[in-house]
């Protein structure tokens, strides 16, 4: 008989949390019946999010690229919670600058393009280093799971578009890394599975005219719309449920793919 979790009664930590795919998925979290800490940075609306959540609901001021921000985010689930079984990477920014401006003789900027790399890249690998410590901790169920870990990258990781080059290679290092991460932490039943989102109505395309986002919207094959951040916390919830997915990478974007 497989063993099917269930999210229920689970405490999972979520980066970006207060805003966009991962409030999403504390909200989805929370009533499903599991606990969630919101971590995101001291101005967003973390706090007023979690005090609108409940008892389930706690906020950890973090940057993601930060140790001891990470390392205090990770205590406060098992210090409030009792343990830690899910870590989903939400947390990501991005630029849109060309390799190159011809025009103004202008490379891109190299300040710009590493911090994307380790905002997006080392902010991840920093939280699932330090979560999977908390999760080690646990019980093993009957299939020796402890833990799970969901990343998210982009359709940006395969098909880069112009501008993109910062970003799509932080979100290929984030696909890159799924794979090794999941067989490093196989012996200690920790998985690890990344979901690459197409286009999202998230707080990053609703700044956008309306006209550039149904535009966009149209690009998607089926269903022509953008998805919905519940659809993203949907997925989360059913990878933290079904033990057998581990190492892969989940296109999760309506068959689109981008053009140049």
């Amino acid at each position: 008989m497989a063993n099917i979790r269930c999210v229920k009664g689970m405490v999972g930590l979520v980066t970006g949390g207060a805003s966009g795919l991962g409030r999403a998925t504390v909200e989805r979290l929370v009533r499903s019946g599991a606990s969630a800490v919101i971590v995101d940075l001291p101005s967003s609306e973390g706090p007023t999010l979690a005090a609108a959540l409940g008892d389930r609901c706690a906020f950890a001021p973090a940057d993601v690229t930060s140790e001891a921000d990470v390392r205090s985010a990770v205590n406060l689930a098992r210090d409030k919670f009792g343990k830690l079984d899910l870590a989903v990477n939400c947390a990501g920014i991005a630029v849109a600058v060309k390799t190159y401006n011809f025009k103004k003789e202008l490379p891109h900027s190299l300040d710009d393009f590493q911090r994307v790399i380790n905002v997006n890249i080392a902010g991840t690998f920093n939280v699932i280093r330090l979560a999977v410590g908390a999760m080690a901790k646990n019980e093993p169920d009957a299939d020796g799971q402890r833990g799970c870990i969901v990343n998210t990258a982009s359709v940006a990781a395969f098909d880069g578009q112009v501008g993109q080059a910062a970003y799509s290679a932080s979100k290929g290092g984030i696909v890159g890394m799924t794979l090794p991460i999941a067989r490093d932490l196989a012996p200690m039943g920790i998985r690890v599975v990344t979901i690459a989102p197409g286009l999202f109505s998230t707080p990053l395309l609703a700044g956008l005219p309306e006209k550039v986002r149904s535009f966009l919207a149209r690009q998607v094959p089926f269903p022509s719309r953008l998805g919905d951040p519940a659809e993203f916390a949907h997925l989360v919830t059913a990878l933290a449920e079904n033990p057998m997915i581990n190492g892969e990478v989940i296109r999760l974007d309506g068959a689109i793919r981008m053009q140049p």
